[in-house]
């Protein structure tokens, strides 16, 4: 479930630069444009998000949607975790998967850092590097 690590962030507004995704390492694994289109280190476009809450591949088949209230759910509207506003990040069955802090640090369930995803949504960077995969 960590490939997305690689894919998926927030869209941010305005005219800001593409977010760099990073692995622990702080290696850049992918980038976030303005616009919600989401690269690869390559700068190959691998998917999109969309203002509504859909998550689509690059082929703009939708893959799964993270709703206002932080409900993440698979393409055929199943639940499959939940992120919380404070940034923990939780399976179906509410069981504690990882954490997304304010500074984009983003840390497996025993505090481990497992990437950074500074200046991306505290929802989205949860999806990214936990749930979805293209």
């Amino acid at each position: 479930m960590r490939t997305l690590f690689l894919l998926l962030a927030f869209v941010l507004t305005g005219e800001l630069a593409a977010q760099t995704l990073q692995n622990k390492n702080y290696s850049t694994t992918g980038y976030i444009k303005p616009d919600g289109t989401i690269q690869d280190k390559n700068y190959r476009t691998v998917g999109y998000i969309k203002p509504d809450g859909r998550i689509q591949n690059a082929q703009y088949s939708t893959i799964g949607y993270i709703k206002p209230n932080g409900t993440i759910q698979n393409s055929q509207y199943a639940t499959v975790g939940y992120v919380k506003p404070n940034g923990t990040v939780q399976d179906k069955n509410y069981a504690t998967l990882g954490y997304v802090k304010p500074d984009g640090t983003v840390q497996n369930k025993q505090y481990a850092t497992i990437g950074y995803a500074k200046g991306i949504d505290v929802y989205w960077a949860a999806v990214a590097f936990f749930f979805f995969d293209f």
